[in-house]
């Protein structure tokens, strides 16, 4: 058996020689279907390099005598396996053999050119012994991209064999009884496509129609969509005839692409941007690659795909699982050529909130036109504060001119499960009062009229609940059997009103309770009870909220934050008026800094006092989160105020936070972890814009707003890995929380729990069952 295997060269019988994923690749590509080339480093490879460098004894006598009961001599063993390996050189002929097979792939012809630069590829570990037991070694395997160069392809391979001796997969094996000899690795080296488009295509419907094929398109990488970073464009294409019978071409105002090791978002030119991301003809020839992928797999297929410079590639293809989790509107498609007859569009925004209603237009062009709108009307404004909510919680639906997917608008509409598109640029101006319209949250569109919407949505997602809750359990029994906790997926809630629709998602808690909504639905300012001298009024109002969602959430962990509004937002509330005026105020007067000025504790004294009352009454799981800190003396001068309260830190009874949502936060953790904290959570919207220095609510620049920028990123690792050590618990209730992607890399930094937006709950519970399940089971032999 060789070292060095090429895709053409293997199949499916060869899982055994070049694990899961090369046979995958090698099946796809002996089946002449179009995928990115590239070779295995095989099993044999792995298995004459621990012989030749002795590290075969060394790896037996450690895994074999270390005691997988003990976890800390378990992590610190296996952490020492790894270490040998990634440091041990390999014979200078497997190196030759692997850089040899590197240049010739840096050399081969991809689509139109043939360079000798170095190519960049994904570097993947495939699992192997074929002996193991089937679920030992499901799931995708560590993937390292953007890999460029000949010492980094090195170090990449090594460390992909590394992760054979993870602790979690050497307790399986051990359990399982698989002699450690035996475990092999291959390791794929695939050349990476710089994608002018990218997308996904569904072989059938993913709504089930099987008589459709769905493919979904935007410009440069795969991952603006993943992301939900673009609207892609969306085709269908009738199985039968293979003709496009409807499209739908969206405007992009950004792309991601690669440059060097990592990507970048470029932003487009107007005339680019509203281009179709794919030509018809190429649109048909992919619908003829994914019938004849499903007809070679006999399965509906969920396909990537990719083209560079006019060729078709096939990065991946799984079977599709499941279906669509969404509401759909009976007799539309939003498409050109779809749906029962054409229905008119009347504008187009960002989708922010998905969710589909109809109503009245009532045009509010600021807070003090309030009183115009009724329950059940469509607010169409420039933008929405906080001032605005007692009345967003009555309309059918939002629509703003201005605003991205994490302005309040979006926010506080995905909280309450109402459609809402924002950054429409023009809706103030094209609807009109006392208009009849439907609003898709879904695609953006708000269209004339009132469309049908489909009733069976309700019991589906019940359904898909259920499901869910079945996974989540079987995957906790053996997630117990391996000594392993399982991330919590909770719910971020702004309004009591909402705490039993958010309890019904299956959410495992409230990462996030908003203070300022239960407080303020009075009309009263907080700062207007204290100049009253009202603050028990104030305090009941607090208590009568929060109790609400105890009681939803039976038992399950709440963590309520602390009154966190700024001195613009609540002007039109009784007493709001006195508040002063500040050039910038989200950089000024609130959060923790307002708490704890002298003529504001009042109201922060008032909030402790009805958590002290609810727990006295004997609701536990209760954690207050602190907002906006900067300065451990912030810290020190609210835990003095809790304890003058008779308020103690109680594991599972009464727990002390902090918001993570400043760069100074970030860099101070060690002081705050060390003052005396049970748990920090992320505030990915203030944290991403306060470290690229931006107004996320600017709709000129949401395409520089990041939350998976590098700094960003960055600044997060480093605190999980701080508080991980201390056993500080860690959470993220930023609109980051419900991005797929987002929260796959939170899982591989270690994140104890993610709260997600409400309509978001059940999609990133798939998401961390789907991660946690290729953790705890490990891929092949790692």
């Amino acid at each position: 058996m060789p070292d060095i295997l090429w895709f053409k060269d293997v199949g499916r019988d060869d899982v055994g020689i070049v694990g899961g994923k090369g046979a995958n690749l090698g099946e796809m590509t002996q089946a002449n279907f179009p995928v990115p080339p590239g070779f295995i480093v095989t099993s044999r490879a792995y298995f004459n390099y621990i012989e030749k460098t002795g590290l075969k004894p060394k790896i037996l006598k450690i895994i074999d005598n270390i005691n997988v009961e003990d976890t800390d001599s378990l992590e610190k063993k296996t952490a020492e396996v790894r270490e040998m390996i990634t440091k041990t050189a390999m014979s200078e002929e497997l190196k030759a053999e692997i850089l040899k097979a590197y240049k010739k792939l840096s050399e081969e012809k991809l689509a139109w050119l043939s360079t000798s630069e170095p190519s960049c590829v994904a570097v993947r570990s495939s699992a192997t012994a074929e002996d193991l037991p089937e679920a030992s070694f499901a799931g995708q395997q560590d993937t390292y991209l953007n890999v460029i160069g000949n010492e980094e392809l090195i170090n990449k391979v090594r460390k992909c064999w590394a992760s054979l001796f993870t602790a979690r997969a050497t307790y399986y094996r051990k359990e399982q009884g698989f002699p450690t000899e035996k475990v092999g690795i291959a390791v794929v080296v695939q050349k990476m496509i710089s994608s002018e488009s990218s997308g996904v295509m569904f072989t059938s419907d993913p709504t089930g129609d099987r008589s459709r094929i769905i493919i979904e398109g935007g410009f440069g990488l795969g991952e603006a969509i993943v992301s939900g970073t673009i609207t892609p464009d969306n085709y269908i294409i009738d199985r039968a005839s293979m003709k496009l019978i409807g499209k739908k071409i969206n405007a992009q105002e950004l792309k991601i692409i690669r440059h060097g090791n990592t990507t970048i978002k470029m932003p487009m030119e107007k005339d680019e941007a509203r281009k179709q991301k794919l030509a018809d003809e190429l649109i048909i020839e992919l619908a003829h690659i994914g019938a004849n992928i499903e007809n070679h797999y006999k399965a509906p297929q969920d396909i990537e795909w990719a083209l560079e410079k006019g060729k078709m590639y096939i990065v991946q293809s799984r079977a599709i699982t499941t279906l669509a989790l969404t509401d759909k509107v009976k007799g539309h498609q939003g498409m050109e050529g779809g749906g029962e007859g054409k229905l008119k569009i009347l504008i187009k925004g960002l989708p922010a909130s998905p969710a589909i209603g109809h109503g009245i237009v009532k045009i509010i062009p600021t807070a003090k036109d309030i009183v115009k709108a009724q329950p059940g009307d469509v607010i169409v404004t420039v933008m929405t504060n906080p001032d605005w909510v007692p009345v967003m919680k009555k309309a059918s639906a939002i629509i703003t001119d201005a605003g991205g997917v994490t302005c309040h608008a979006a926010i506080v509409s995905r909280e309450l499960g109402i459609p809402c598109v924002v950054g429409s640029g023009n809706a103030t101006k094209i609807l009109k009062d006392n208009m009849i319209v439907t609003v898709d949250g879904f695609s953006g569109n708000v269209y004339e009229g009132q469309v049908m919407e489909d009733k069976s949505s309700t019991a589906d997602n019940e359904k898909i609940r259920d499901e869910i809750d079945v996974e989540s359990r079987a995957l906790q029994k053996l997630a117990d059997v391996l000594g392993q906790n399982i991330i919590k997926v909770k719910v971020n809630v702004a309004l009591p009103d909402a705490a039993k629709k958010a309890a019904e998602t299956g959410a495992e808690g409230v990462g996030l309770l908003r203070a300022e909504h239960m407080i303020t639905s009075s009309g009263k300012h907080p700062a207007q009870f204290i100049r009253e001298g009202n603050d028990e009024d104030l305090k009941d109002a607090v208590k009568e909220g929060v109790k609400v969602v105890l009681d939803a959430f039976k038992g399950r962990a709440i963590w309520y934050r602390t009154f966190d509004a700024r001195t613009d937002e609540f002007r039109n509330l009784v007493g709001g008026g006195q508040e002063p005026h500040e050039d910038n105020p989200m950089l000024g007067w609130h959060g923790i800094r307002r708490d704890l000025d002298q003529d504001q504790t009042e109201i922060f004294k008032a909030q402790v006092k009805a958590i002290k009352e609810l727990i006295d009454e004997g609701y536990k799981n209760i954690g207050l989160m602190l907002p906006f800190v900067v300065h451990i003396d912030e810290l020190k001068k609210a835990k003095q105020i809790i304890k003058e309260m008779g308020l103690v830190q109680q594991n599972n009874v009464f727990e002390i936070g902090v918001m993570v949502e400043t760069p100074a936060a970030c860099w101070i953790i060690d002081d705050l972890i060390k003052e005396g904290i049970d748990f920090v959570s992320f505030g990915t919207n203030d944290l991403t814009q306060l470290t690229l220095g931006l107004d996320r609510n600017n709709e000129k620049i949401q395409y520089l707003f990041d939350e998976m920028h590098p700094a960003v990123l960055g600044e997060i690792k480093m605190v999980i890995e701080k508080c991980k050590k201390a056993k500080v618990k860690t959470s993220i209730c930023g609109q980051a929380g419900s991005r797929e992607d987002m929260v796959r890399t939170l899982i591989g930094y270690g994140i104890d729990s993610v709260s997600a937006n409400i309509d978001s709950v059940s999609r990133i519970r798939r998401v961390v069952l789907a991660e946690e399940k290729k953790m705890l089971l490990e891929k092949a032999n790692s």
